[in-house]
């Protein structure tokens, strides 16, 4: 066999073999690529993603998109090929597993937080939206959730509202801790709640829950130092003056509250928010309208240029990073709150473009 074939033969062989290996050697890495990107102004199998009754509603015109990520499951395992490929494309990211599933996380676990947290920013984006608006909004301080096997399961339930604790009134879900804690293992704790199911009865017949009971529950020890436990947790909870629905299927995480909280404002003011134009956004939200940061920024700015978006609402902690990977043709808009984001669409609306607020790469 002449010398150059015997080469190439030889180069060949390796070649294939690199491959082999690169296609059977898992690595400890994950993949996040562009996921789809939702209008919260429109339908989704004929269903309107918004259905606001009991309210009057305006027509809406363009595109207040939110933007999602996909990842990669919990129990794939990525080879090396595939994380080199991913590491040199631009349309996707890789990251190591940990990042996206910490601790072990199974995915059965994860899709149970991120709809956990999917509906609790649905909750928070009415609850900005119609702060915003100037539309009062009553709240509650609740029992999230009682801990198996505690103290109080059995005596309160998800759910109840939690007026008073030893007679002291609680205005924040932290109270609550508060004074649980100035008891000291083993002593008793009253509650004075309206139950839930009386809550829920009332909020369905459009009336103010009423009807308390008191309930005691003994303390005992944390697991972790020496503080009183009733083995509970507070949360907040709303009554709305009218019925805002928010229907959308396989999403999850927190990341949608701010395209919500503008598609609600939009259908419950007059003119046009948008005016017209094509935009998307991303962006965690509180009750009081604060913009949070979200992961996978870079992807959801490919996914909104891909759908069409001109401009994107960018969380001011994610600006940087967005920044350094803008796609061509998509203008950043910085935002903070709720405010920030409406002063800039109407700025936007009325064609001062050089007023917005911008990113920078730092």
């Amino acid at each position: 066999m002449p010398r150059r074939t015997a080469t190439m033969l030889a180069s060949t062989l390796i070649l294939i073999a690199l491959l082999c290996a690169g296609v059977l050697i898992k690595v400890p890495y994950s993949e996040m690529s562009p996921g789809p990107t939702v209008n919260t102004l429109g339908d989704v199998e004929g269903d309107p993603v918004l259905r606001i009754t009991g309210h009057k509603t305006y027509k809406t015109s363009g595109n207040l998109n939110m933007t999602t990520v996909r990842v990669t499951g919990a129990d794939y395992s990525m080879n090396l090929v595939e994380a080199v490929s991913g590491w040199l494309g631009h349309d996707s990211v890789v990251v190591p597993h940990d990042t996206l599933y910490p601790d072990g996380k199974t995915e059965e676990q994860s899709t149970q937080e991120n709809a956990e947290e999917f509906s609790q920013s649905q909750e928070s984006a009415k609850v900005a939206a119609l702060k915003e608006l100037n539309i009062p909004v009553t709240a509650y301080v609740v029992v999230s959730s009682v801990v198996k096997g505690s103290p109080s399961q059995g005596k309160l339930h998800a759910g109840d509202i939690i007026e008073k604790v030893d007679g002291t009134a609680v205005e924040k879900p932290e109270d609550v801790a508060k004074l649980v804690t100035k008891h000291k293992p083993g002593q008793d704790v009253v509650f004075t709640v309206i139950p839930a199911k009386t809550a829920a009865a009332a909020e369905k017949a459009g009336k103010k829950p009423e009807g308390t009971e008191k309930v005691t529950v003994t303390t005992v020890k944390a697991p972790e130092g020496d503080r009183a436990i009733v083995g509970i947790q507070a949360g907040t909870d709303h009554t709305f003056p009218f019925d805002i629905d928010i229907k959308l299927a396989d999403v999850g995480g927190p990341s949608a509250g701010l395209m919500f909280s503008l598609g609600i404002l939009e259908k419950l003011t007059p003119g046009q928010l948008t005016g017209g134009k094509f935009i998307a956004g991303t962006g965690t939200i509180d009750d009081a309208g604060k913009v949070g940061p979200i992961g996978g920024i870079s992807m959801k700015l490919v996914g909104a240029r891909s759908a069409g978006a001109r401009y994107f609402l960018t969380p001011d902690d994610n600006c940087e990073a967005a920044a350094a990977d803008t796609p061509d043709g998509l203008t950043l808009i910085r935002v903070k709150t709720i405010d920030d984001a409406r002063k800039s669409l109407d700025k936007l609306r009325a064609g001062d473009t050089a007023g917005l607020p911008s990113c920078s790469a730092g």
